[in-house]
């Protein structure tokens, strides 16, 4: 299966251009932003769980980065509420978990194999955040390995940014707010990617939050 698997060309998503479909466990659906692959495969995914599902442990043979968007995500290292962002790098295992119920953003298959630390972020924590380099902008960073850099984002209503993406290119998920590209308007749970040195242009209409990751993109 590949789906926007070509990283030369640029992709913006608006959640009435994909559906979510049932997985192959019982109460959990996804919708598919990006893939190669079948069941174990390179994907970008948005997933969620019904009330009390519980799955056995399983290892990360590529690793896992999600990000918890609705509910609370557990497993044995802890309860992860919305907001809150985690890395399991190559090799490591857990039994999730959720009592709620929950919606997470997650990637698989996409690390590098030095990049060896696990962590978790709760984003909620105001001390976190910081000044951006542009007016208008906070900025939360999460990770950072050679390239690779994810930040969460946040941007006051009446911004607007022009800028050029990096080496590798640049992938955005809104998480809450607006923004507007190309003349579309993007709200929550859209899910845009660029190719490097691509020109890109925003406008936020609203009070907006994103979740950043640039310099990851490499053909597979």
């Amino acid at each position: 299966m590949r789906i926007n698997a070509d990283f030369t060309q640029a992709v913006e998503l608006h959640p009435s251009d994909t559906a979510s479909s049932p997985s192959p466990a019982a109460g959990v659906h996804r919708t598919m932003l990006d893939r190669i692959g079948d069941e174990v495969a390179r994907a970008t995914t948005i997933v969620q769980f019904d009330r009390d599902k519980y799955f056995p442990e399983h290892s990360h043979d590529g690793g896992e980065e999600f990000f918890v968007l609705e509910g609370v995500f557990s497993d044995q290292y802890g309860d992860f509420p919305a907001g809150t962002y985690v890395r399991n790098p190559v090799g490591t295992s857990h039994a999730p978990h959720t009592v709620e119920g929950c919606t997470i953003f997650v990637k698989l298959w996409q690390f590098d194999q030095n990049d060896r630390e696990q962590k978790s972020v709760n984003t909620n924590d105001t001390n976190l955040w910081t000044k951006g380099e542009y007016t208008g902008q906070s900025v939360l960073k999460l990770h950072e390995f050679e390239s690779e850099k994810v930040t969460l984002q946040k941007w006051t209503t009446g911004t607007n940014l022009t800028l050029t993406t990096p080496d590798k290119g640049m992938e955005v998920l809104v998480v809450s707010g607006e923004l507007q590209s190309n003349g579309r308007a993007f709200p929550d749970r859209s899910w845009l990617r660029y190719p490097a040195e691509t020109e890109v242009t925003y406008d936020f209409t609203k009070d907006t939050t994103l979740l950043v990751k640039t310099g990851h993109l490499e053909e597979v």
